[in-house]
């Protein structure tokens, strides 16, 4: 099967669109489409996120407008996955990471450490179980250290923790491609992966 990796532009905003269209985003929760409109930017002041609807909205304005950073797969001229990896600095005034993300350590700000942050997969149900999202996971990494990343950093599902689902990858799958755990709180874990030699946590 050949699966097609491309970084999301402006110019793909109606594949995504559609993508979470006709996707389940959590299996727990049928009706709960994010279109990660909530894990791009800070530009959430006077927005309503809480009906789909709106998130669609959002979501478009924002792939028009570079905002939302991440991978789609396509098999066939299909999308049959997603990988939200956004820059880390860049997203800790989104709405989503004050609501939830409280716990994870950040970088000095006078530091310049850059680090990738992979919030969520969405994997279409009839190609789960395939490869799909280790291979948006290679992806994410090989560009991360070619844009001059020191870290790629990912929030694995966890039972105990906020999440629903496993839309935050499987704990397995980092481990097999690198990472290690840098710190395991009650609300989830956070793993790393090191690109740079000189990098320091």
């Amino acid at each position: 099967m050949a699966i097609e990796i491309r970084r999301l532009t402006p110019a793909l905003a109606e594949d995504y669109i559609h993508f979470f269209d006709i996707t389940p985003h959590d299996d727990n929760v049928g009706d709960n489409k994010c279109y990660c409109s909530c894990w791009c930017n800070d530009d959430y002041a006077g927005k309503d996120f809480s009906i789909a609807e709106n998130r669609r909205k959002y979501a478009y304005q924002y792939v028009k407008g570079n905002n939302i950073q991440g991978y789609l797969a396509y098999s066939d001229d299909k999308i049959v996955g997603w990988c939200n990896a956004n820059t880390k600095s860049d997203c800790l005034k989104c709405v989503s990471w004050q609501r939830f993300m409280s716990y994870v350590p950040l970088e000095e700000s006078n530091s310049a450490i850059k680090v990738k942050s992979i919030f969520c997969f969405v994997i279409a149900p009839e190609m789960k179980r395939q490869g799909i999202a280790t291979r948006l996971l290679e992806r994410v990494c090989k560009d991360a250290a070619y844009d001059g990343f020191d870290f790629v950093e990912a929030y694995p599902y966890k039972e105990s923790s906020y999440q629903s689902s496993d839309y935050g990858g499987h704990f397995e799958m980092y481990k097999k491609a690198g990472f290690h755990v840098l710190l395991e709180a009650e609300q989830g874990i956070i793993m790393r992966k090191q690109l740079t030699k000189g990098a320091t946590q």
